[in-house]
């Protein structure tokens, strides 16, 4: 009986503890909420290059918003806690094709990439929150 007890014990704090992570989880999420300008100028700087992202929602694992200019929604926008980072994933497309993204969030800043494979390029970006 006492092994019942313990058994129960140790699976009613799992759950506790299990329930605790998913909240705190999905509220490190929240920070991805809101408008980000994307610098993707060039290394050399030899222009200025910007885009935006708009995320609208973050729910579950999914994210949802624009990228990249006005009217080009994020498709199967996913993001993922693992190690107490925030990593995203996202597809978008324009006429020219379809482009694919990863950032990460550390510091307040989504460092990150997009490449196309119809375009031939693989584009490195910083992205600030606007308030």
């Amino acid at each position: 009986m006492k092994k019942v007890y313990v058994f129960i014990s140790f699976f009613v704090l799992w759950n506790i503890t299990n329930s605790y992570a998913q909240i705190s989880s999905d509220h490190k999420v929240d920070a991805l909420l809101g408008n980000w300008k994307i610098d993707m100028s060039p290394s050399d700087k030899s222009d200025n290059n910007y885009a935006i992202m708009i995320i609208d929602k973050v729910s579950n694992n999914s994210i949802e918003g624009t990228f990249y200019r006005e009217g080009v929604k994020i498709r199967e926008g996913r993001v993922n806690t693992l190690n107490s980072n925030i990593y995203g994933a996202l597809v978008s497309g324009d006429n020219s094709g379809d482009y694919n993204t990863s950032f990460y969030l550390k510091n307040g800043k989504l460092y990150g990439s997009t490449h196309s494979l119809k375009k031939d390029f693989l584009a490195v970006w910083v992205a600030t929150k606007e308030k």
